[in-house]
């Protein structure tokens, strides 16, 4: 399943939604903790007085939702188990398609065929961009210890 299937076009908030999401995400926020307890939600609407509960989980990741398109940001979601096109992964990770497919062929990322086309699992491209990340970090590390070191002024 691809990217693609889950949402097929990416749209920026307008400027009301924006606004919108600016207002209620933080009156949301302080609903937040750090517990795993659900949350009851009341939704009114046209006719309509129900009451949900949704896993803390979710309503964190609502919340994160609301902040996001406040900033102005489209948001997509994409599921752990998604399978993405080379494209869909390359624009993930922020790289040209040909440094993915290098990737790919070294093999620093898992990918399976379908037919003549390369799918990366999304769990895999956020493990590689993981080990990646820590990597970098280690390095910047290192290298802030050795300007300590040398006196460089850090």
């Amino acid at each position: 399943m691809t990217l693609t299937a889950y949402r097929s076009e990416t749209n920026t908030p307008t400027a009301e939604e924006a606004s919108l999401a600016q207002a209620s995400s933080r009156i949301l926020s302080s609903y937040v903790h750090n517990n795993e307890a659900p949350h009851t939600i009341k939704i009114v609407g046209n006719n309509t007085d129900e009451t949900v509960v949704v896993p803390a989980e979710a309503f964190r990741l609502f919340v994160d939702i609301l902040v996001q398109m406040a900033n102005g940001n489209a948001v997509t979601l994409i599921p752990i188990h998604a399978e993405l096109t080379t494209q869909e992964a390359a624009d993930i990770l922020n790289v040209s398609r040909p440094y993915l497919v290098g990737l790919l062929e070294s093999r620093e990322i898992p990918y399976r065929k379908v037919g003549t086309r390369r799918r990366v699992r999304y769990q895999d491209l956020i493990d590689y961009k993981n080990k990646i990340d820590a990597a970098r970090m280690q390095i910047l590390e290192e290298l802030t210890n050795q300007a300590e070191e040398l006196n460089m002024g850090y």
